[in-house]
């Protein structure tokens, strides 16, 4: 069964897998201690740390390892804040961030602190000279991603990070996404990192921290891993992960290459043979790996499911795989269309004769998906109307699309239709419809059921 969803976790690399077991039997000890065995465990834990910092392009005294990226991130956060306290209380994120970094930015702002998003364009970059101008007064620390979680795009850290060097802050970077696949531009003063995302074991993240960056450790500390992650080291897990990561350094320039010409494919095929598709994120600016789409008139949780049953692990952010029932907080940031969304990301090794049984395939679950929604076109009325309403209150996504879609052949050109719909997609997806149909998005105003009314005229 083809597994694309490498960029939630890689499978284990099997450099990664030889490296734990041989660590099982080696490093069960606890390498603070001075005997035989305590000895052979600092030895490996100090190598793992070695091969990391080479990878990361830091000293090895920099870098400590934590119990996961997450965890890598809410201490980096914290910690430089903490540490920048007399600065000032500001701090300065990407709005397409992973959630680990939104969490401690929430965390960050209910502490008495205040946090600044900075947008991004429809490709999910932010715009260099827009982040600097964010980097004023008070300003304790800004983070930005290597490359995003969701669609792949690079970010612009070099220029970002010039500014914040310019400006004295320190710049987090989180480089979960992207650092098997190389080293992070420099500049940056704190980088934060997960194994699994890497082909290395779950449980392991990385945070390197620059020497001469202000930073105070949050929370009860001890005396391991430099008082920034307490507790036993899961040193065999350690082991295997910076062994993963030597490994899939030096394949990246092949295997990145040989990837991105699939994902290229991808990209090219799946609009010509699925209509109404808007595949999303940069298009050279991004991981070899990953490619983004979202299908008009799909429900992403049936599309996910219908594709698993033919074989295909993928995932989504679509906001119908949500309980929440809200759009990624990215591709919403982006202002793309949200709803069958589908992201695939291509692990180390993926045989091309699986991405092209995952294009044979496809057009027919989007079209068995779009007819049990109901979303065969409907022939328009005889006479046209000037203006009409669609009631989707209480339907969810793609739902409200479906039904616009549906009667504005019924509207005279000039028209109107004005969609009523109390789901939070809706703000996202009809927008993105007019962008891709040729129709007009006119607005949003409130209805008298008090629900969002969204007006689209009819162009076309």
């Amino acid at each position: 069964m083809p597994y694309f969803d490498a960029a939630s976790a890689a499978p284990l690399h099997p450099v990664a897998r030889q490296a734990l077991l041989a660590a099982l039997d080696e490093g069960w000890a606890d390498p603070a201690r001075l005997y035989r065995e305590g000895r052979r465990a600092r030895l490996l834990l100090d190598a793992a740390r070695e091969a990391a910092a080479e990878a990361v392009g830091c000293r090895p005294d920099e870098l400590v390892f934590t119990p996961s990226g997450t965890r890598a991130v809410h201490s980096g956060v914290s910690g430089a804040l903490a540490g920048r306290r007399r600065i000032g209380g500001r701090l300065v994120v990407s709005a397409v961030e992973h959630s680990s970094v939104l969490h401690a930015g929430e965390a960050h702002a209910a502490a008495g602190g205040t946090v600044t998003e900075v947008p991004v364009g429809r490709t999910g970059a932010v715009d260099p000279e827009a982040f600097a101008a964010e980097l004023g007064e008070g300003v304790a620390l800004a983070c930005l991603q290597s490359a995003n979680h969701e669609v792949g795009t690079e970010q612009p850290v070099a220029e970002v990070a010039e500014a914040c060097r310019a400006a004295g802050v320190p710049l987090l970077v989180d480089a979960a996404q992207s650092l098997g696949w190389g080293p992070v531009p420099e500049g940056w003063s704190l980088l934060a990192a997960s194994a699994h995302k890497w082909g290395g074991p779950a449980g392991v993240g990385l945070l390197a921290v620059r020497k001469g960056v202000r930073f105070a450790p949050q929370g009860p500390s001890d005396e391991r891993e430099s008082g920034r992650a307490p507790g036993f080291e899961n040193l065999p897990a350690i082991v295997a992960a910076a062994a993963s990561l030597r490994a899939v350094r030096a394949e990246a320039a092949a295997e990145g290459a040989r990837l991105r010409g699939l994902v290229d494919r991808i990209r090219a095929r799946v609009p010509e043979l699925v209509p109404d598709v808007e595949v999303v994120g940069d298009p050279v600016r991004r991981l070899p790996h990953l490619v983004t789409f979202s299908c008009l008139y799909v429900d992403g949780e049936t599309l996910l499911s219908e594709l698993d049953r033919e074989g295909f692990s993928v995932s989504s952010g679509s906001s119908c795989t949500s309980s929440t029932l809200t759009p990624s907080h990215v591709l919403r940031a982006m202002g793309v269309l949200s709803e069958g969304n589908v992201r695939v990301s291509l692990p180390v090794g993926t045989a091309e004769a699986d991405v092209d049984r995952f294009l044979a395939v496809l057009p027919g679950v989007v079209a068995s998906v779009r007819e049990r929604l109901g979303a065969a076109p409907v022939a328009a009325e005889p006479v046209l109307a000037e203006e009409l309403v669609v009631d989707a209150l209480g339907k969810r996504c793609p739902i409200p699309v479906i039904e616009l879609a549906k009667v504005i052949g019924s509207v005279r050109v000039g028209g109107t239709v004005t969609v009523l719909s109390d789901d939070a997609a809706a703000r996202l997806d009809i927008p993105a419809w007019c962008g891709m149909r040729g129709q007009e998005y006119v607005g949003e105003a409130p209805s008298p059921q008090g629900a969002p009314a969204y007006i689209v005229r009819r162009t076309t």
